[in-house]
Protein backbone atom coordinates (compact mmCIF):
# COMPACT_ATOMS: atom_id res chain seq x y z
CA UNK A 1 0.00 0.00 0.00
CA UNK A 2 1.39 3.44 -0.91
CA UNK A 3 2.75 5.52 1.96
CA UNK A 4 0.44 8.44 1.07
CA UNK A 5 -2.61 6.15 1.16
CA UNK A 6 -1.63 4.83 4.57
CA UNK A 7 -1.17 8.42 5.78
CA UNK A 8 -4.70 9.32 4.72
CA UNK A 9 -6.19 6.26 6.41
CA UNK A 10 -4.41 7.03 9.66
CA UNK A 11 -5.64 10.63 9.79
CA UNK A 12 -9.42 9.98 9.81
CA UNK A 13 -10.65 10.89 12.61
CA UNK A 14 -2.96 32.49 33.09
CA UNK A 15 -2.77 30.43 35.44
CA UNK A 16 -2.96 32.37 38.74
CA UNK A 17 -0.08 30.31 40.14
CA UNK A 18 2.20 27.62 38.80
CA UNK A 19 3.46 26.45 42.17
CA UNK A 20 2.11 23.28 43.72
CA UNK A 21 -0.16 23.46 46.76
CA UNK A 22 1.57 24.35 50.03
CA UNK A 23 2.41 21.35 52.23
CA UNK A 24 -0.22 20.26 54.73
CA UNK A 25 0.14 21.65 58.23
CA UNK A 26 -0.59 18.19 59.65
CA UNK A 27 2.53 16.02 59.85
CA UNK A 28 1.93 12.45 58.84
CA UNK A 29 -1.21 13.33 56.89
CA UNK A 30 -1.54 11.01 53.89
CA UNK A 31 -3.64 13.15 51.58
CA UNK A 32 -5.25 16.54 51.50
CA UNK A 33 -8.97 16.64 51.10
CA UNK A 34 -9.93 16.06 47.48
CA UNK A 35 -9.18 19.09 45.33
CA UNK A 36 -11.25 20.49 42.55
CA UNK A 37 -9.28 20.85 39.30
CA UNK A 38 -7.43 24.15 39.64
CA UNK A 39 -5.21 25.52 36.90
CA UNK A 40 -1.59 25.70 37.97
CA UNK A 41 -2.00 23.62 41.14
CA UNK A 42 -0.86 20.09 41.76
CA UNK A 43 -3.59 17.69 42.81
CA UNK A 44 -1.63 16.36 45.79
CA UNK A 45 0.41 17.68 48.70
CA UNK A 46 4.04 17.54 47.45
CA UNK A 47 5.19 16.28 50.85
CA UNK A 48 3.12 13.16 50.23
CA UNK A 49 4.55 12.65 46.75
CA UNK A 50 8.09 13.20 48.06
CA UNK A 51 7.62 10.49 50.68
CA UNK A 52 7.12 7.86 48.02
CA UNK A 53 9.64 9.33 45.58
CA UNK A 54 12.32 8.94 48.29
CA UNK A 55 11.83 5.18 48.50
CA UNK A 56 14.83 3.28 47.10
CA UNK A 57 14.52 1.05 44.05
CA UNK A 58 15.81 -2.53 43.88
CA UNK A 59 19.25 -2.53 42.26
CA UNK A 60 18.32 -5.10 39.65
CA UNK A 61 14.94 -3.74 38.54
CA UNK A 62 13.68 -0.75 36.57
CA UNK A 63 10.33 0.78 35.68
CA UNK A 64 9.76 0.90 31.93
CA UNK A 65 7.02 3.18 30.56
CA UNK A 66 5.91 1.89 27.16
CA UNK A 67 4.59 4.77 25.02
CA UNK A 68 2.63 4.49 21.77
CA UNK A 69 0.40 6.56 19.49
CA UNK A 70 -3.34 5.83 19.47
CA UNK A 71 -5.90 6.07 16.67
CA UNK A 72 -6.35 9.83 17.20
CA UNK A 73 -2.62 10.62 17.15
CA UNK A 74 -2.42 11.07 20.92
CA UNK A 75 0.18 9.33 23.06
CA UNK A 76 -0.75 6.60 25.54
CA UNK A 77 1.45 4.69 28.00
CA UNK A 78 1.60 2.00 30.64
CA UNK A 79 4.33 0.75 32.99
CA UNK A 80 6.01 -2.58 33.61
CA UNK A 81 8.85 -3.87 35.78
CA UNK A 82 11.91 -5.22 34.00
CA UNK A 83 15.40 -6.43 34.92
CA UNK A 84 17.70 -3.42 34.69
CA UNK A 85 19.94 -5.21 32.18
CA UNK A 86 17.08 -5.16 29.66
CA UNK A 87 17.54 -1.39 29.27
CA UNK A 88 20.99 -1.80 27.77
CA UNK A 89 19.56 -2.26 24.27
CA UNK A 90 16.18 -1.74 22.65
CA UNK A 91 16.53 -5.22 21.15
CA UNK A 92 16.65 -6.66 24.69
CA UNK A 93 13.29 -5.21 25.63
CA UNK A 94 10.31 -7.57 25.41
CA UNK A 95 7.27 -6.88 23.32
CA UNK A 96 4.06 -6.13 25.22
CA UNK A 97 0.38 -5.73 24.44
CA UNK A 98 -2.66 -3.58 25.24
CA UNK A 99 -6.42 -3.48 24.71
CA UNK A 100 -6.76 -1.88 21.30
CA UNK A 101 -10.55 -1.67 21.57
CA UNK A 102 -10.05 1.06 24.22
CA UNK A 103 -7.78 3.14 21.99
CA UNK A 104 -9.68 2.85 18.70
CA UNK A 105 -7.09 0.46 17.25
CA UNK A 106 -8.84 -2.93 17.38
CA UNK A 107 -12.34 -4.42 17.65
CA UNK A 108 -13.62 -5.69 20.99
CA UNK A 109 -13.74 -9.32 19.90
CA UNK A 110 -10.07 -9.32 18.83
CA UNK A 111 -8.59 -6.46 20.82
CA UNK A 112 -4.98 -7.44 21.50
CA UNK A 113 -2.42 -5.08 19.97
CA UNK A 114 1.30 -5.77 20.18
CA UNK A 115 3.77 -3.10 21.28
CA UNK A 116 7.22 -3.35 19.69
CA UNK A 117 9.96 -1.30 21.43
CA UNK A 118 11.75 1.03 18.99
CA UNK A 119 13.65 3.64 21.01
CA UNK A 120 14.78 4.09 24.64
CA UNK A 121 14.82 7.38 26.59
CA UNK A 122 15.57 8.06 30.25
CA UNK A 123 12.45 8.65 32.36
CA UNK A 124 12.52 12.21 33.76
CA UNK A 125 9.44 11.58 35.93
CA UNK A 126 11.01 8.75 37.95
CA UNK A 127 14.66 9.79 38.49
CA UNK A 128 16.94 7.57 40.54
CA UNK A 129 20.06 8.30 42.59
CA UNK A 130 21.72 4.89 42.23
CA UNK A 131 23.17 5.39 38.77
CA UNK A 132 20.45 3.31 37.11
CA UNK A 133 17.78 4.96 34.97
CA UNK A 134 14.11 4.10 34.67
CA UNK A 135 13.14 4.36 31.02
CA UNK A 136 10.57 5.59 28.53
CA UNK A 137 10.14 3.26 25.57
CA UNK A 138 8.83 4.52 22.24
CA UNK A 139 6.85 1.71 20.61
CA UNK A 140 4.96 1.06 17.41
CA UNK A 141 1.92 -1.18 17.05
CA UNK A 142 1.16 -4.51 15.34
CA UNK A 143 -1.49 -7.19 15.14
CA UNK A 144 -0.72 -10.52 16.88
CA UNK A 145 0.14 -11.84 13.41
CA UNK A 146 2.90 -9.26 13.09
CA UNK A 147 1.24 -6.90 10.64
CA UNK A 148 1.56 -3.14 11.28
CA UNK A 149 -1.68 -1.44 12.25
CA UNK A 150 -3.02 1.17 9.79
CA UNK A 151 -2.37 3.71 12.57
CA UNK A 152 1.27 2.58 12.81
CA UNK A 153 2.58 5.50 10.77
CA UNK A 154 6.09 4.90 12.08
CA UNK A 155 6.32 1.64 10.16
CA UNK A 156 5.20 3.18 6.88
CA UNK A 157 7.52 6.18 7.32
CA UNK A 158 10.40 3.78 7.90
CA UNK A 159 9.75 2.25 4.49
CA UNK A 160 10.19 5.69 2.90
CA UNK A 161 13.62 6.04 4.52
CA UNK A 162 14.89 2.61 3.50
CA UNK A 163 17.59 2.68 0.84
CA UNK A 164 18.49 6.31 1.49
CA UNK A 165 20.86 5.97 4.46
CA UNK A 166 23.67 7.51 2.42
CA UNK A 167 21.77 10.81 2.31
CA UNK A 168 21.83 11.14 6.15
CA UNK A 169 18.66 13.22 5.98
CA UNK A 170 18.35 15.68 8.84
CA UNK A 171 15.02 16.91 10.14
CA UNK A 172 14.43 19.75 12.57
CA UNK A 173 10.83 20.02 13.83
CA UNK A 174 9.42 23.24 15.29
CA UNK A 175 6.51 22.11 17.46
CA UNK A 176 4.08 24.89 18.37
CA UNK A 177 1.36 24.37 20.99
CA UNK A 178 -1.09 26.40 23.06
CA UNK A 179 -1.55 26.30 26.84
CA UNK A 180 -5.02 26.77 28.30
CA UNK A 181 -6.61 26.90 31.71
CA UNK A 182 -8.35 23.67 32.66
CA UNK A 183 -11.65 25.02 31.31
CA UNK A 184 -10.06 24.27 27.90
CA UNK A 185 -11.52 27.57 26.67
CA UNK A 186 -9.21 30.24 28.13
CA UNK A 187 -5.58 30.39 26.94
CA UNK A 188 -3.04 31.32 29.59
CA UNK A 189 -2.86 35.10 29.87
CA UNK A 190 -6.37 35.65 28.49
CA UNK A 191 -9.29 37.02 30.53
CA UNK A 192 -12.03 34.45 31.08
CA UNK A 193 -14.66 34.83 28.38
CA UNK A 194 -12.74 37.62 26.61
CA UNK A 195 -9.63 38.55 24.67
CA UNK A 196 -6.35 40.31 25.53
CA UNK A 197 -6.56 44.12 25.48
CA UNK A 198 -3.46 44.29 23.25
CA UNK A 199 -3.08 42.69 19.81
CA UNK A 200 -0.40 40.10 19.12
CA UNK A 201 3.12 41.45 18.79
CA UNK A 202 4.53 41.93 22.31
CA UNK A 203 4.21 38.25 23.25
CA UNK A 204 6.69 36.66 20.83
CA UNK A 205 9.97 35.75 22.63
CA UNK A 206 8.74 38.03 25.40
CA UNK A 207 9.55 38.66 29.05
CA UNK A 208 7.47 40.16 31.81
CA UNK A 209 4.25 39.07 33.54
CA UNK A 210 2.12 41.06 31.11
CA UNK A 211 3.61 39.27 28.09
CA UNK A 212 4.86 35.79 28.93
CA UNK A 213 2.47 33.07 30.09
CA UNK A 214 3.48 29.52 30.91
CA UNK A 215 7.26 29.89 31.07
CA UNK A 216 7.48 27.54 34.08
CA UNK A 217 5.70 24.83 32.13
CA UNK A 218 7.94 25.18 29.09
CA UNK A 219 11.16 25.35 31.12
CA UNK A 220 10.16 22.22 33.02
CA UNK A 221 9.40 20.40 29.79
CA UNK A 222 12.72 21.59 28.32
CA UNK A 223 14.74 20.21 31.24
CA UNK A 224 12.79 16.94 31.25
CA UNK A 225 13.53 16.46 27.55
CA UNK A 226 17.24 17.12 28.04
CA UNK A 227 17.30 14.60 30.88
CA UNK A 228 15.50 12.05 28.73
CA UNK A 229 18.08 12.36 25.96
CA UNK A 230 15.86 14.11 23.44
CA UNK A 231 17.68 16.40 21.00
CA UNK A 232 15.61 19.43 22.02
CA UNK A 233 17.42 22.42 20.57
CA UNK A 234 15.42 25.32 22.01
CA UNK A 235 12.14 26.89 23.07
CA UNK A 236 10.47 30.27 22.69
CA UNK A 237 7.25 32.08 23.36
CA UNK A 238 5.14 32.42 20.23
CA UNK A 239 3.12 35.22 18.62
CA UNK A 240 -0.25 34.56 20.28
CA UNK A 241 -0.35 34.87 24.08
CA UNK A 242 -0.37 31.41 25.62
CA UNK A 243 1.26 29.90 22.54
CA UNK A 244 4.70 28.32 22.87
CA UNK A 245 7.20 26.39 20.76
CA UNK A 246 9.97 23.88 21.19
CA UNK A 247 12.36 22.60 18.56
CA UNK A 248 13.65 19.03 18.16
CA UNK A 249 16.65 18.17 16.03
CA UNK A 250 18.46 17.92 13.86
CA UNK A 251 17.69 14.21 13.91
CA UNK A 252 18.44 11.67 11.21
CA UNK A 253 15.60 9.92 9.44
CA UNK A 254 12.99 8.06 11.47
CA UNK A 255 14.57 9.28 14.74
CA UNK A 256 12.97 12.69 14.17
CA UNK A 257 9.52 11.15 14.51
CA UNK A 258 10.55 9.15 17.59
CA UNK A 259 12.00 12.18 19.34
CA UNK A 260 9.20 14.59 18.48
CA UNK A 261 6.54 12.08 19.56
CA UNK A 262 8.26 11.36 22.87
CA UNK A 263 8.69 15.12 23.43
CA UNK A 264 4.92 15.49 22.94
CA UNK A 265 4.39 12.79 25.56
CA UNK A 266 6.73 14.56 28.00
CA UNK A 267 4.94 17.87 27.37
CA UNK A 268 1.59 16.34 28.24
CA UNK A 269 3.01 14.74 31.40
CA UNK A 270 4.46 18.10 32.51
CA UNK A 271 1.12 19.81 31.84
CA UNK A 272 -0.51 17.07 33.92
CA UNK A 273 1.77 18.00 36.83
CA UNK A 274 1.05 21.71 36.45
CA UNK A 275 -2.67 21.15 35.85
CA UNK A 276 -2.59 23.08 32.58
CA UNK A 277 -4.35 21.97 29.40
CA UNK A 278 -2.25 21.74 26.23
CA UNK A 279 -3.62 21.55 22.70
CA UNK A 280 -1.89 20.94 19.38
CA UNK A 281 -4.87 22.29 17.42
CA UNK A 282 -3.58 24.46 14.53
CA UNK A 283 -6.16 27.21 15.13
CA UNK A 284 -7.48 26.99 18.70
CA UNK A 285 -8.74 30.60 18.57
CA UNK A 286 -10.66 31.32 15.38
CA UNK A 287 -12.12 34.72 16.35
CA UNK A 288 -9.91 37.78 16.14
CA UNK A 289 -6.52 38.45 14.60
CA UNK A 290 -4.41 35.64 16.07
CA UNK A 291 -1.75 33.33 14.67
CA UNK A 292 -2.32 29.62 14.37
CA UNK A 293 0.10 26.87 15.37
CA UNK A 294 2.28 24.79 13.08
CA UNK A 295 5.06 22.24 13.01
CA UNK A 296 7.51 23.83 10.58
CA UNK A 297 9.78 21.09 9.27
CA UNK A 298 13.39 21.80 8.34
CA UNK A 299 15.02 19.36 5.93
CA UNK A 300 18.61 18.80 4.80
CA UNK A 301 20.12 15.85 2.94
CA UNK A 302 23.85 15.25 2.72
CA UNK A 303 23.90 16.47 -0.88
CA UNK A 304 22.08 19.67 0.18
CA UNK A 305 24.84 20.34 2.72
CA UNK A 306 27.63 19.93 0.18
CA UNK A 307 28.89 22.37 -2.45
CA UNK A 308 26.18 23.06 -4.99
CA UNK A 309 23.55 22.03 -2.48
CA UNK A 310 21.27 24.98 -3.23
CA UNK A 311 20.39 23.49 -6.61
CA UNK A 312 19.53 20.19 -4.91
CA UNK A 313 17.31 22.13 -2.50
CA UNK A 314 15.50 23.86 -5.34
CA UNK A 315 15.01 20.53 -7.10
CA UNK A 316 13.45 19.11 -3.92
CA UNK A 317 11.18 22.13 -3.65
CA UNK A 318 9.95 21.68 -7.22
CA UNK A 319 9.08 18.06 -6.39
CA UNK A 320 7.20 19.16 -3.25
CA UNK A 321 5.32 21.74 -5.27
CA UNK A 322 4.25 19.15 -7.82
CA UNK A 323 2.72 17.07 -5.02
CA UNK A 324 1.34 19.98 -2.96
CA UNK A 325 -2.17 18.55 -2.65
CA UNK A 326 -0.86 15.15 -1.57
CA UNK A 327 1.15 16.75 1.22
CA UNK A 328 -1.65 19.02 2.39
CA UNK A 329 -3.90 15.98 2.66
CA UNK A 330 -1.62 14.42 5.31
CA UNK A 331 -0.24 17.55 6.99
CA UNK A 332 -2.76 17.65 9.85
CA UNK A 333 -6.41 18.12 10.77
CA UNK A 334 -7.90 21.63 10.66
CA UNK A 335 -5.00 23.04 8.69
CA UNK A 336 -7.37 24.94 6.40
CA UNK A 337 -8.16 27.22 9.36
CA UNK A 338 -4.46 28.11 9.65
CA UNK A 339 -3.16 28.21 6.06
CA UNK A 340 -5.09 31.27 4.92
CA UNK A 341 -2.33 33.40 3.41
CA UNK A 342 -2.34 35.54 6.56
CA UNK A 343 -0.50 35.32 9.89
CA UNK A 344 2.80 34.15 8.38
CA UNK A 345 1.27 31.41 6.25
CA UNK A 346 0.76 30.68 2.58
CA UNK A 347 -2.63 29.83 1.19
CA UNK A 348 -3.52 26.15 1.51
CA UNK A 349 -4.60 26.14 -2.16
CA UNK A 350 -1.44 27.59 -3.69
CA UNK A 351 2.16 26.36 -3.46
CA UNK A 352 5.00 28.89 -3.27
CA UNK A 353 8.59 29.20 -2.11
CA UNK A 354 10.96 32.07 -1.41
CA UNK A 355 14.04 33.26 0.45
CA UNK A 356 13.35 34.42 4.02
CA UNK A 357 9.66 34.55 3.14
CA UNK A 358 7.43 33.37 5.97
CA UNK A 359 4.41 33.87 3.78
CA UNK A 360 5.53 31.08 1.44
CA UNK A 361 4.87 27.34 1.62
CA UNK A 362 8.61 26.61 1.61
CA UNK A 363 11.24 29.01 2.95
CA UNK A 364 14.93 29.05 2.07
CA UNK A 365 16.98 30.77 4.79
CA UNK A 366 19.27 33.72 4.09
CA UNK A 367 22.28 31.74 5.32
CA UNK A 368 21.52 28.88 2.94
CA UNK A 369 21.18 31.29 0.02
CA UNK A 370 24.44 33.04 0.93
CA UNK A 371 26.44 29.82 1.37
CA UNK A 372 24.86 28.02 -1.58
CA UNK A 373 24.03 24.99 0.57
CA UNK A 374 22.15 24.05 3.71
CA UNK A 375 18.46 23.31 4.26
CA UNK A 376 14.89 24.35 3.53
CA UNK A 377 11.83 24.79 5.75
CA UNK A 378 8.44 23.33 4.90
CA UNK A 379 6.03 25.68 6.68
CA UNK A 380 2.83 23.82 5.78
CA UNK A 381 2.54 21.06 8.44
CA UNK A 382 0.08 21.88 11.22
CA UNK A 383 0.91 21.59 14.91
CA UNK A 384 -1.13 18.40 15.20
CA UNK A 385 0.45 16.74 12.15
CA UNK A 386 1.95 13.29 12.67
CA UNK A 387 5.76 13.73 12.63
CA UNK A 388 6.21 10.25 11.17
CA UNK A 389 3.81 11.04 8.34
CA UNK A 390 5.36 14.43 7.63
CA UNK A 391 8.98 13.30 7.58
CA UNK A 392 8.18 10.11 5.68
CA UNK A 393 6.09 11.91 3.08
CA UNK A 394 8.79 14.54 2.53
CA UNK A 395 11.39 11.82 2.11
CA UNK A 396 9.23 9.91 -0.36
CA UNK A 397 8.68 13.03 -2.46
CA UNK A 398 12.18 14.50 -2.54
CA UNK A 399 13.65 11.11 -3.47
CA UNK A 400 11.16 10.83 -6.34
CA UNK A 401 11.29 11.91 -9.98
CA UNK A 402 12.23 15.40 -11.08
CA UNK A 403 9.48 18.02 -11.39
CA UNK A 404 9.01 21.25 -13.40
CA UNK A 405 10.70 24.44 -12.24
CA UNK A 406 8.62 26.74 -10.04
CA UNK A 407 9.32 30.46 -9.96
CA UNK A 408 10.11 31.87 -6.51
CA UNK A 409 7.64 34.10 -4.74
CA UNK A 410 10.01 36.90 -3.82
CA UNK A 411 12.48 39.00 -5.77
CA UNK A 412 15.54 37.93 -3.79
CA UNK A 413 15.19 34.30 -4.84
CA UNK A 414 14.77 35.30 -8.47
CA UNK A 415 18.04 37.18 -8.60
Amino acid sequence: MKFSTICLLSLASYATAFAPMAPSAKTGSALQSVLKPTTGQSQLDPSVIDKYSALPYPDDLIMAEYVWVDAEGNTRSKTRTLPSKKAESVDSLPKWNFDGSSTGQAPGDDSEVILRPCRIFKDPFRPRSDGIANILVMCDTYTPNGEPLPTNTRYFAEQAFKGHDDEETWFGLEQEFTLFNLDQKTPLGWPEGGMPSRPQGPYYCSVGPENSFGRAVVDSMYKACLYAGIAISGTNGEVMPGQQEYQVGPCVGIDAGDQCTMARYILQRVCEDFQVYCTLHPKPITEGDWNGAGMHTNVSTKSMREEGGLEIIKSAIYKLGAKHADHIAVYGEGNELRLTGKHETASIDQFSFGVANRGASIRIGRDTEAEGKGYFEDRRPSSNADPYVVTGKIMETIMGPEAPVIEPKDKDAAE
